[in-house]
């Protein structure tokens, strides 16, 4: 493809977007302030979740935390509760970490510059380039999934989007077209990718603004862009999990601080399938004694590159023994932060 289409077509973007996005735009409560802390927690909530899912932990999330000194403050337990159910945990606690660095370096005051910015822990290119453009105007670029798709489709590009060079040559050309209103364009951008041409869907290039601009609609091509690299098979663990309950009260551990859902807590539970016997017998193991096995479900989870087959047993114990804390339905509920792995043997224990 002639470099010059590419550029034209980008350099074309912002008097068409600009526009369009002012008529069009869906209403969302992080599009109705300029406060970076609030853009920069509703782009970290945003990440690998839906918008319908965010709206309202974003909404509670202020109401207990409205502002970075609150959050740099926060107990763990507190800021994963708050969190629980949103995965990637790692994101909440890389945002307690960054609200501490703004509150000791920079006087709770949230930096105004890209490279100070993206050098806070759990920002990359996109979330700053986002935080930057929506917050303060600048001309940078937020280039994630939506924007991937929508310039491919554009330019008739087919490099694998998921490839780095990829992004970095989409984020250099767009900082070159970058206009005035950069936030809003930013956004325009964002809108455009997730909506009319949108992931997992037909391009809706009768309503898309951009028609008379794009190649892949011209070839026929948008339908098969973007292009992405080949998946790697994620990897399967079997492993029981044990919901113990004595007198109204369930056993909990925490995990480890290090590692995949470091530091919430989760039901006991051991690598395998263990039989009905291999189950009683760990029981007498972790120092209980059981009184009735009441049930056995199966659930699966995926996480990024893993996927967790369980096998959960739903055991009655005749006291509150073990190395484990023993909570009851309410603090559960109330205070204690259980991923979504474990939470789907939790839902199941009002059904028992």
């Amino acid at each position: 493809m002639n470099p010059l289409d590419r550029q034209f077509i980008l350099s074309s973007l912002p008097g068409v977007l600009l526009p369009w996005y002012a008529a069009h735009h869906r209403i969302l409560p992080w599009r109705e302030t300029t406060d970076p802390y609030r853009i920069w927690l509703s782009e970290i909530m945003l990440q690998q979740t839906r918008v319908e899912a965010v709206k309202g932990y974003y909404q509670r999330f202020l109401d207990a935390l409205p502002a970075i000194q609150d959050l740099a403050c926060c107990p763990d337990d507190t800021l994963m509760k708050l969190w629980e159910g949103l995965g990637y945990y790692s994101r909440a606690r890389n945002l307690k970490k960054a609200a501490q660095i703004i509150l000791e370096e920079y006087g709770g005051v949230f930096p105004r510059d890209y490279g100070s910015v993206l050098a806070l822990p759990g920002i990359g290119e996109y979330t700053a380039g986002a935080v930057c453009s929506i917050a303060f105007d600048l001309p940078t670029p937020a280039v994630d999934g939506n924007v991937l798709r929508l310039v491919s489709r554009l330019t008739d590009d087919p490099s694998p989007i998921d490839a780095p060079q990829t992004k970095a040559a989409v984020r250099q050309a767009l900082s070159t077209v970058y206009p005035r209103n950069a936030g809003d364009f930013t956004q325009a951008l964002m809108e455009l990718g997730a909506t009319l041409c949108g992931p997992n869907q037909k391009p809706d290039c009768p309503a898309c603004p951009c028609a008379h601009l794009c190649l892949g609609k011209l070839r026929g091509t948008a339908e098969a862009l973007p292009v992405k690299s080949p998946k790697r098979q994620k990897r399967q663990e079997d492993k029981t999990v044990f919901i113990f309950s004595c007198d109204g009260r369930y056993a909990l551990e925490k995990r480890p601080e290090e590692g995949l859902l470091a530091g919430l807590w989760q039901f006991p539970n051991v690598p395998g399938h263990l039989s009905t016997q291999q189950c009683l017998e760990q029981a007498q193991a972790l120092g209980l004694r059981p009184r009735e096995l009441r049930r056995e479900v199966s659930r699966k989870h995926i996480f990024t590159h893993i996927v967790w087959d369980m096998k959960g047993i739903f055991m009655e114990v005749s006291e509150c023994s073990g190395d484990f804390l023993w909570f009851t339905k309410e603090q559960i509920n109330d205070q204690a932060a259980l991923p979504t792995a474990f939470r789907l043997f939790w839902e199941d224990v009002h059904h028992v």
